[in-house]
């Protein structure tokens, strides 16, 4: 017999029954499971009635804010017309309407839409469909990818085999062969060599060397065995690592030079989170593929997709060629409903152009931050910002895997929260605080989100 759900721990419950992601599972053994019951604007609250500010778009998801009753209404309203009917040799209304509609808005020629139920079905259908691509226009040796240190490009085997954290990796090696790690775009940790006289390092020719390094990566692995290279427009891992002044431009000559496919993998970066509708746009380059979904919907239903230009798609349109792939509930009417009625919001409310008008300020609320000792550097773009906390600003020294453990997991995750503040706490690369919240946040958000952090980084000072 199920016990009413009033009378129930859900804490307990959690712990017995609920297998959270990416959680150390025993560290709630003894203690409660936080859980979030409802949501409203930039706030979300928990079960104990306590106000949080949501500093992370829940996952760099919730874009137009939580409790949008029209996205609510917009999937009851399609649930009750047509609830589910695959894409697999069939369209229905809202999959058609909304492919059209994200073709409008990607760059050049991208014009085909390949649904899925998330972001890292998105980046294994990318890297599947460049290596069948590859076959078809016979150079079936090309198979390859090129992708970035510390990047996450999502959990599936082949989208995992992309991702450039080791500390990932491990538990589930062998991987998928064939996927090779270039230098990403952290300037702050640029190599030494690249210094000037006086210390500092040029971003524009740093751009050059970091785009550099990716060419370099496919003429070792040769470029007849190179399917494509997976970016995303600013690195989600390590921090929020902008690209350098002409980092895309050259890439894109790199890719072109060598029949290499550019992936821009932007399931964090589109739909406003840098103020414009694809990452893409907001740096000036037109890659082979786009891989989305998160902020699709704000969250309000699952989907992903693949968007591909007509150059790529096109030996998939001839004769009896198959791309043969594809997911159940990939284009849901439900999803695809709801992800129509969220970018009318964007379009109506003006969202990307808020980010945009506003960009600046939260950078510079951030700054403010550079006054404390633990502050090393304040890196990103749009509403996606990472805190690189370090031991010593002179030297740049982090911290050592003790004192991560101590300081970052023992303490200042658990602080942040508990200050009123949710946002990411993470040392996949050098341990950082990320914050990426929903575009509907104004001056008043950035200052609360300056203030919890002044406090919470100030005692986690304190702890080294």
């Amino acid at each position: 017999m199920t016990a009413d759900p009033a009378q129930k721990d859900l804490s307990k419950t959690a712990y017995d029954h609920l297998w959270m992601h990416f959680t150390r599972m025993s560290s709630y053994e003894n203690s409660p499971v936080p859980t979030i019951v409802k949501g409203e604007g930039t706030y979300v609250w928990d079960d104990k009635g306590r106000k949080y500010l949501d500093g992370l778009a829940g996952l760099f998801v919730v874009q137009a804010g939580h409790g949008r009753e029209e996205l609510a209404e917009a999937a009851a309203k399609q649930a009750k017309e047509l609830a589910f009917f695959p894409v697999w040799s069939y369209a229905h209304p809202k999959a058609v309407e909304l492919a059209e509609r994200l073709a409008n808005y990607a760059p050049g020629d991208l014009n085909k839409v390949f649904f899925s139920t998330g972001g890292g079905e998105a980046v294994e259908t990318a890297w599947k469909l460049a290596k069948q691509y590859f076959k078809l226009t016979g150079k079936p040796t090309k198979y390859k990818v090129i992708s970035r240190a510390v990047a996450y490009h999502g959990t599936p085997q082949g989208a995992l085999s992309i991702t450039g954290l080791p500390g990932l990796k491990a538990p589930f090696e062998p991987l998928v062969p064939g996927t090779h790690k270039a230098p990403n775009t952290n300037i702050y940790r640029a190599p030494a060599f690249l210094a000037g006289p006086d210390g500092t390092v040029d971003p524009e020719a740093y751009g050059r060397w970091a785009a550099d390094e990716i060419e370099q990566a496919i003429l070792f692995e040769g470029p007849e065995t190179v399917a494509a290279v997976f970016v995303e427009p600013v690195q989600n891992a390590g921090g929020c690592f902008p690209p350098p002044p002409g980092y895309f431009q050259r890439l894109r000559e790199i890719c072109d030079r060598h029949d290499v496919l550019l992936v821009s993998d932007e399931v964090i970066c589109a739909f406003g989170r840098l103020g414009t509708m694809f990452g893409a746009d907001k740096f000036g380059y037109v890659p082979d593929m786009i891989t989305c979904a998160k902020g699709m919907t704000s969250g309000y239903s699952p989907i992903g997709a693949t968007i591909i230009s007509d150059r790529i798609a096109e030996p998939f349109y001839k004769g009896d060629n198959t791309f043969l792939h594809g997911y159940t509930f990939g284009g849901h009417p439900v999803s695809s409903a709801v992800a129509l009625a969220n970018l009318d919001i964007f379009e109506r409310e003006g969202l990307n152009q808020h980010v945009l008008d506003n960009e600046s300020k939260f950078l510079a609320t951030l700054n403010k931050l550079r006054d404390l000792p633990i502050v090393g550097d304040v890196r990103g773009n749009g509403y996606f910002y990472g805190i690189e906390l370090v031991k010593d600003k002179i030297t740049k020294e982090s911290f050592n895997d003790d004192e991560v453990e101590r300081v970052l997991y023992g303490f200042l995750s658990k602080a942040l929260f508990d200050n009123g503040l949710y946002c990411r706490a993470d040392d996949r690369g050098d341990p950082v605080v990320q914050l990426a919240p929903p575009l509907i946040s104004d001056q008043s958000t950035f200052d609360e989100i300056e203030q919890i952090l002044r406090t919470s980084l100030s005692d986690a000072w304190q702890k080294i």
